[in-house]
């Protein structure tokens, strides 16, 4: 089985970069016939509200007639178009759709399943030393601010999200009994995946990336897999028999092209599994 992994489209804000009447969903559907992918993983942040999203899913789901799973980025909670401010409501709907991972583990067979959720920050990877909790909170930064803290309500402290998110992924990953796991997440759970400190803006602003409690999830299940987005670049790594991927298309202002397509094709990782 052939796996595609994609993340971070950013469809909206990318979209004066397409010519014709091309639309992003074509482009991913024509990637997957090419690279002959059974399964696409989306890790998050199709565009910056969530109905867009869901429209984009279930069209790349009708083009390529294979399976396309999701886990929702910060950016598919805001609702940018539909003004939806319930960021609970948001999570439910996309839990309710079926190309979702939200609490529903997907069993590939005997020995694999994928568990996802889209995790949220728990400041971890930010400079602690520099900045206290209270300061992380505010999610500002001199003339910087972090804008989910405007478009995105979950009624609590970002590191009680975190957890709640870290609660459910467990919850599922328990559940696949002793498969091999490929985790999928928005944030990244990783400390060689957020910008190197000391940095001038990072050494705040990566605390808004990934969350470092995550880390111990790779102590206690037989995660084989762990796939990322968030950042806006593309790496791969393997660390202590995992296989981490980041496979982001970003914003086009880092694209070394200007053709979507061209892109996309370099933005996509696939792998495969054995054969049973």
């Amino acid at each position: 089985m052939k796996i595609g992994v994609l993340s971070d489209l950013h469809i909206d804000t990318n979209q004066k970069k397409l010519t014709g009447e091309e639309t992003f969903s074509e482009i991913v559907s024509k990637q997957i016939s090419q690279q002959q992918i059974d399964l696409m993983l989306i890790a998050g942040d199709i565009s910056s509200d969530y109905l867009v999203s869901q429209q984009f899913l279930d069209e790349v789901t009708n083009k390529s007639g294979i399976p396309v799973l999701f886990v929702p980025g910060n950016h598919d909670f805001w609702s940018l178009k539909n003004g939806e401010t319930d960021t609970k409501k948001i999570y439910r709907f996309f839990k309710n759709q079926t190309n979702s991972l939200l609490n529903k583990p997907y069993i590939l067979n005997d020995e694999w399943a994928i568990v996802g959720n889209a995790g949220w920050y728990d400041h971890g990877y930010g400079d602690q030393t520099k900045y206290t909790q209270a300061e992380f909170n505010e999610m500002t930064l001199r003339f910087g601010t972090w804008q989910d803290k405007r478009y995105v309500h979950w009624g609590e402290e970002n590191r009680e999200t975190a957890q709640w998110m870290l609660d459910k992924i467990e919850s599922d990953l328990q559940s696949v009994g002793k498969r091999k796991i490929i985790l999928m997440t928005h944030v990244v759970t990783h400390p060689k995946f957020v910008v190197s400190l000391p940095h001038k803006i990072y050494d705040y602003f990566n605390a808004f990336l990934g969350s470092s409690s995550y880390e111990k999830l790779y102590q206690t299940y037989p995660i084989a897999y762990s796939i990322m987005g968030h950042v806006h670049y593309r790496k791969t790594l393997v660390d202590n028999q995992v296989n981490y991927i980041c496979a982001c298309l970003g914003g086009s202002k880092h694209w070394l092209t200007k053709d979507p397509a061209a892109e996309i094709s370099k933005a996509i990782v696939v792998f495969q599994l054995p054969e049973k």
